[in-house]
């Protein structure tokens, strides 16, 4: 038995014998493809990034606002009326700011009133602290509410800062309108501990 032995010229098994034209036709193609997505890629400009300015000088001097300000007082809080008793009141001296002495006496309500009083009063020593960082000490208010919870008067008992602090803190308790005290007017002193960082 004698085999045939294949000719040089011709391809191995599994290849077609039709040459491999079509073949180097689809690489080349291929090859110019993928070179043309890389030259169209390289040759487009680089999408900008976002840019962030960011102020780094120093941050703004405090406003001398205080959050506090937005936060409204507490409601007055009203007497329970009695049916069928006659209250008489007399012209003139309804809530008896133009009494001699006062007789009232503070309840919680009207307290806690005073003491919200007394923090937005804090706006006016913050206001001065910017101006001198070293300011501490107390104020006092001599404060009479009225019988229907009317400030009738409001003025500086003692002061160990400026006056601009003592008439500021002063004036955030004129012309509040406050719970009653009860038993009628009342004259209160309403102390004030001004600290920095506090």
């Amino acid at each position: 038995m004698t085999s045939k032995a294949p000719s040089p010229s011709a391809p191995p098994p599994g290849v077609p014998s039709s040459g491999g034209a079509k073949y180097v036709v689809v690489a080349l193609l291929l090859l110019v493809g993928i070179g043309g997505a890389v030259f169209w890629k390289m040759s487009q400009k680089p999408a900008r990034p976002d840019v962030i300015y960011i102020d780094a000088s120093a941050p703004p001097p405090p406003s001398g606002r205080n959050p506090d300000d937005d936060v409204p007082p507490p409601p007055p809080v009203e007497e329970p009326k009695d049916a069928g008793k006659i209250v008489a009141v007399q012209q003139g001296m309804a809530n008896q700011c133009d009494a001699k002495k006062c007789g009232g006496t503070v309840g919680d309500d009207l307290n806690r009133a005073l003491a919200f009083r007394g923090q937005q009063a804090r706006r006016c020593y913050n206001t001065a602290l910017a101006q001198d960082a070293t300011l501490k000490g107390k104020v006092t208010i001599a404060v009479r509410v009225g019988s229907n919870g009317q400030v009738c008067s409001s003025s500086i008992a003692t002061n160990e800062l400026n006056a601009a602090v003592g008439a500021c803190a002063a004036n955030a308790f004129r012309g509040a309108n406050l719970p009653a005290p009860k038993g009628g007017c009342t004259d209160v002193n309403v102390p004030l501990s001004f600290v920095p960082g506090q």
